[in-house]
């Protein structure tokens, strides 16, 4: 690391202009090969997947998207001649465009029912003949283009509005405020801490060549496996988040370098080979749980986790070497105009750590058991609204106000009622006469079945082996009701139905897709938090030889999802304060959240756990008292970890103004877990258990010492010369501190 850095300060700006010219090369590359994002949610061996391809596979196409153009007329009726004129001829353009398969109008025999019963308001379902994810923004462009026409040729009054997934591929893309927004706060809180303008910048500008570059490098991912469109917008919170904070820690101790009379380049060189270790490994464990995603083998969670995992990479990769060339740039300009002066009159001065940070670290080695307890409560206070949780997705009446698709949504449920936004779809294959009357039996039963509105008539295909028939419910596609439904038909209505014929009916449709993919995420959870935690705790026991690190980390990571998932739950789920917050109403939580926030968390959380506790090792190493060393350690590390913390806290929250329900909730949960964990669980709850556990805080069974692989976050030769326990203090130790200072010395000798 220190070699790297060398080279990196010698060659300052050769490695500038390399940096330059990545980020550069593949935006414009981003630019020209366009975006190919997608939202495949398919799980292997689903029920409602079977329907999806069961309806391929019997109406050639009919089991592509399927979106509404929707038209309301207050001062007359939608069969009035004009406002039928009109509308049927914008449905016979949109019939003839390129990738749609199908029109189902109104004013046709199949379509009367989607007349409201006012008579106000009607609808068409236009369905594409590929996915949503499939469908090019060129054609569902087409299809917005000329129904909006329809306004403008058709008589006053007349309102329409289209939805579905693939109108929701031309809803112009939200300015990126909530970036800029998080990256002034962020440049505000550096520039306190530090007190000169050109150091708080350079964690700013590494975190953005970094972030940037991750960017465009998604966007090219995009062509060559599936990633979810929210992927380049959370690559971007996690990025910025984690690549202003890395860089904070190697600017920190590249001041305090320079402050001790380090010439420029060393101190650089110096503040890599220490702090840029600690940046590495906690990199590699954000990384290695964003990875950890890939067991879930599902390709919709695969690209979200390469994607993000490359944005850390590169904000890394930008930490270890654009970032030491940029301090030897600036030269003394890393330290304020009061510090340059100070250093200049009096030469280096030692730093003993002083102030707020001393005396809380005082504080909680005095009263641990009481603060220990009190951090607690308050962890398992938040961490219970979780226990509610429910996965499901939320559709488009969470969309912003002004959008068309929330416009055709509010129409739709207004003259229809909600369930219509979301109907379910029951398709199978049919083979003979006594499989036509079961299955028109069982539309019967589906219409009589609590909290179903309406049912169409069975529809079957040209030689009859395949049939569906929709189901609308009397709720919408997010409510918790229609999940019901959905098992409902499932496990009673359609089982009964099936009996003594050859049906084999599969319940489909919007809500049944995501439940779906929800039930294959939550039953796959427990081995994907089993793999993260089990790969993060063998780190920590590398890293940190000790049982107690790893397992206190663990708990401590558990206990920061949990909460942080109470705190989403109460705002997106129970809705408080969601509108407040211009979120929306509340809706279930996205089934894929709890997979992408837990890998995450657990990297974000792991690397307040390494810098902390790194420093509390080092000290135990050189003095074998644990309760100085989690002192020293708190007290030193504290302040830095909180103005990390603040920094990182603003970037999730400032994402919140995104407007986008999904982004938000990334925002807020990421925030609060790690508000949680650095004001919390990290300055108070850990240290306070540590003092409570002592020496067994750094137990290791011998013959697990000697199995155990070395590694160390921070290289032997940047210890060498610290103090050590004087020999002659030996003969007034206590049989504790005798203990304390036989196993620090065992530590020690250990080859490293």
């Amino acid at each position: 690391m220190a070699a790297l850095a060398r080279w990196c300060v010698r060659h300052r700006l050769v490695v500038v202009l390399l940096w330059l010219l990545a980020l550069g090369g593949t935006s414009a590359a981003a630019a020209v090969a366009g975006s190919a994002y997608s939202n495949d949610y398919a799980a292997p061996g689903t029920e409602s997947g079977r329907a999806t391809q069961l309806l391929n596979e019997g109406f050639h196409g009919l089991g592509g998207d399927s979106d509404t153009v929707v038209w309301h007329i207050e001062n007359s009726t939608v069969r009035a001649a004009d406002v039928q004129d009109t509308m049927s001829n914008t449905l016979a353009r949109i019939d003839k465009l390129p990738g749609v398969s199908s029109v189902v109008s109104p004013y046709g025999s199949a379509g009367q029912a989607q007349i409201s019963a006012d008579g106000h308001t009607a609808y068409a379902t236009v369905s594409f003949d590929k996915q949503a994810n499939d469908i090019p923004k060129s054609q569902a462009q087409a299809v917005v283009d000329t129904a909006r026409a329809a306004e403008r040729q058709g008589p006053d009054g007349l309102r329409v509005e289209l939805g579905g997934s693939a109108v929701a591929l031309t809803e112009p893309a939200s300015p990126h405020v909530s970036e800029i927004v998080g990256v002034v706060v962020a440049a505000v809180v550096l520039f306190l801490a530090f007190g000169s303008l050109a150091a708080a910048a350079l964690p700013i500008a590494t975190a953005l060549v970094g972030v940037g570059t991750a960017y465009a490098g998604i966007g090219l991912l995009g062509h060559a496996m599936t990633v979810a469109d929210f992927a380049p917008m959370l690559g971007m919170l996690v990025g910025l988040g984690v690549g202003i904070d890395y860089a904070l820690f190697i600017v920190t101790r590249h001041r305090k370098g320079l402050k001790q009379g380090l010439p420029v380049a060393e101190a650089a060189e110096r503040a890599v080979a220490t702090t840029g270790r600690a940046v590495v490994f906690a990199g590699a464990t954000v990384c290695i749980a964003l990875l950890g995603m890939l067991i879930l083998r599902l390709s919709f969670l695969n690209g979200v986790a390469v994607a993000a995992s490359l944005t850390v990479l590169l904000t890394v990769a930008a930490s270890i070497t654009l970032l030491p060339s940029l301090l030897s740039l600036i030269g003394l300009r890393a330290l304020s105009r009061r510090e340059r002066r100070r250093l200049a009159e009096h030469g280096p001065q030692p730093e003993p750590p002083n102030g707020l940070a001393a005396r809380w670290a005082a504080f909680v080695e005095r009263r641990p058991k009481l603060l220990g307890g009190l951090a607690l409560g308050v962890i398992t206070l938040l961490a219970l609204p979780t226990l509610s949780l429910h996965l499901g997705s939320s559709d488009q009446g969470n969309d912003p106000k002004q959008s068309t698709t929330r416009q055709a949504y509010d129409m739709l449920a207004e003259g229809f009622g909600p369930g219509v936004n979301g109907p379910l779809t029951l398709v199978t294959h049919v083979d003979g006469s006594k499989d036509r009357l079961a299955l028109a039996q069982l539309a019967n039963d589906v219409r009589h079945t609590q909290g179903v509105t309406a049912v169409s008539p069975v529809t079957y295909n040209g030689d009859e082996t395949t049939a569906y028939l929709s189901v609308v419910p009397d709720s919408s596609p997010q409510s918790s009701r229609t999940s019901d439904l959905v098992d409902r038909l499932r496990t009673d209505v359609v089982p009964q139905a099936e009996q003594g014929s050859t049906l084999d009916v599969k319940v489909g449709g919007v809500t049944a897709s995501y439940d779906d993919f929800a039930h294959v995420v939550v039953g796959k959870l427990p081995l994907f938090v089993g793999a993260v935690v089990g790969l993060g705790c063998l780190l920590l026991l590398l890293a940190f030889r000790s049982v107690g690190i790893p397992l206190k980390a663990a708990a401590m990571n558990v206990a920061a999802v949990a909460a942080a998932f109470g705190v989403v739950v109460s705002i997106f789920q129970w809705g408080w304060g969601s509108d407040m917050l211009g979120l929306g109403r509340s809706g279930p939580i996205e089934p894929f959240l709890p997979v992408i926030m837990v890998s995450v968390l657990f990297g974000l959380s792991m690397d307040y756990q390494v810098f902390l506790v790194s420093r509390m090792y080092e000290e135990w190493l050189e003095t074998g008292d644990n309760r100085r060393a989690v002192r020293v350690g708190l007290a030193e590390t504290g302040r830095v970890i909180n103005s990390a913390a603040v920094i990182m806290i603003s970037v999730f929250l400032a994402f919140v103004l995104s407007g986008d329900r999904v982004t938000a909730m990334f925002g807020i949960g990421l925030a609060a877990a790690v508000a949680l964990d650095a004001f919390v669980l990290r300055t108070l709850l850990v240290p306070a258990l540590m003092h409570l556990l002592g020496s067994a805080n750094w137990w290791l069974p011998r013959r697990l010492d000697r199995w155990l692989p070395r590694i160390s976050i921070e290289p032997p030769e940047c210890r060498a010369g610290r103090a050590t326990i004087p020999p002659q203090r030996v003969s007034i130790l206590t049989p504790v501190e005798r203990e304390r200072r036989e196993q620090a010395e065992h530590v020690r000798d250990v080859p490293r």
